[in-house]
């Protein structure tokens, strides 16, 4: 996550101030200038790192909170509600048109991933029930029509182009398409440049003079930290952006951008880039991304992933033969394909409270996973419907099969037995039989040593 080591800063903080009990003006304002040290490591703009820690501390030392018992989790929430207001207290939407499509104009320097985005926003609107249409407005770039159309059809969205014509005129005849074809969104992928220049903006506003946009998107690399700001700023002040897609938010960054953006241009976050794959686009929610800096998790995220990704009736069917103790290799299979359609095992356990410190030094190997698929699937049907039947030979044979060892398929199959045998003993003893949605296995299952 990006904000690993601001959260374990101010973890520190949290600590020390939990350690003296009541605390004094002069505890708060020493907290405070580890916080503001904490915020500039993590590369936020100095002014903003400035007047949030002497808003906190005004907030803290006129609360009264200094005489209460509860003083360090009084300063905690205060923290929590100023660091939620720094990247836009609510989470920002969309702007919609009275008659479609509605039309979405991504900017952003050459190799911010616009073209990459775009699709991502597509898909994400065609999960909300749209029906979305890419235009390719980027005239210059070596393959960039091209590549707008490898990732239009990888979202099952179509895409309007018209090759080297003015980006403007291809604009005006793409919204006239969409509005023929029943398209309620559409969106621009526009050309970028290697900085800000005067010839980029000038072709932008004449985007923007032909067509009646709804949503300018600014793409910001947050792997450039500050300048990501600086970029936003200089956007903003020439075209008027109405919100920004921050990319990378997943990577090993400092993520002073996501902290620093709103404050320097008034513009919000709307999404965040949290991985490379087409369906990996969140929308950016403020408080839960507080709360997962100030290490609290982001158990809303988790549920919203949970509903939208996995299936109902799959987890109900994995639930009943749980319970009549019919849960076999296919269901187990089942189960794995479910839980990758959420992302890495790593970036859903983070969102649970108090996991995100307790995952930073452990390796978890997502390709293990693929092995555990692949020594199932290199069982007969027979032998996933009845695993009993797997001998000595047949796990020989099934570990050749999977390009692995006989002891890993050994191991995988002891797991089996084991996770059959407590779902027994739970039925036995009268427990309620609730599944986390098919997510609910051991939690050292699939641990085989890779």
């Amino acid at each position: 996550m990006a904000f690993e080591n601001l959260s374990d800063k101010l973890s520190g903080v949290f600590k020390r101030l939990r350690s003296k009990g009541r605390l004094t003006e002069s505890d708060v304002k020493t907290a405070m200038r580890e916080v503001r040290l904490a915020l500039l490591e993590a590369d936020v703009n100095y002014k903003v790192a400035k007047d949030f820690t002497n808003t906190v501390a005004e907030k803290c030392i006129g609360a009264n909170v200094m005489d209460s018992l509860t003083a360090p989790q009084m300063v905690v929430k205060i923290v929590k509600e100023e660091l939620t207001a720094l990247m836009g207290s609510e989470q920002a939407r969309l702007n919609t048109a009275k008659k479609i499509p509605t039309i979405i104009m991504m900017c952003g320097l050459q190799g911010s991933g616009k073209t990459t985005h775009s699709a991502k926003l597509a898909k994400f609107l065609k999960a909300q029930g749209h029906r979305p249409m890419l235009a390719a407005c980027d005239i210059y770039r070596p393959a960039a029509i091209e590549q707008l159309k490898v990732v239009g059809k990888a979202v099952d969205t179509p895409v309007f182009e018209m090759g080297t014509e003015k980006p403007e005129v291809i604009a005006k005849k793409a919204v006239a398409y969409a509005r023929d074809y029943g398209h309620d969104f559409l969106i621009l992928d526009t050309a970028g440049r290697l900085h800000v220049d005067t010839e980029l903006m000038d072709e932008l506003k004449r985007i923007t003079e032909a067509v009646e946009v709804n949503n300018i998107l600014l793409v910001v690399d947050s792997m450039v930290g500050q300048d990501a700001v600086n970029i936003a700023k200089a956007f903003n002040d020439i075209l008027e952006i109405d919100g920004i897609i921050l990319t990378k938010l997943d990577g090993d960054t400092r993520g002073g951008a996501a902290l620093s953006v709103k404050a320097v241009t008034g513009k919000p976050i709307m999404f965040a880039g949290v991985g490379e794959k087409l369906d990996q686009l969140d929308e950016f929610h403020p408080d839960r991304m507080a709360s997962r800096i100030l290490g609290m998790g982001d158990v809303l995220s988790l549920i919203e992933r949970v509903e939208t990704e996995l299936d109902d009736k799959k987890a109900e069917e994995a639930a009943r033969r749980l319970a009549e103790n019919k849960f076999d290799m296919n269901d187990l299979l089942d189960q794995f394909h479910q839980i990758k359609k959420m992302g890495s095992i790593k970036s859903i356990l983070s969102m649970i409270p108090g996991m995100e410190k307790q995952l930073r030094d452990v390796d978890i190997d997502d390709k293990q996973m693929l092995r555990i698929e692949a020594v199932i699937t290199s069982m007969t049907k027979k032998e996933r419907s009845k695993p009993d039947i797997i001998n000595a030979s047949r796990r020989r044979r099934i570990a050749a099969g999977a390009g692995v060892k006989v002891e890993d398929v050994n191991r995988l199959m002891k797991q089996y037995e084991q996770m059959k045998k407590m779902f027994k003993q739970m039925n036995q003893k009268g427990g309620k039989r609730k599944m986390f949605k098919g997510m609910n296995l051991p939690s050292n299952f699939g641990n085989m040593g890779f």
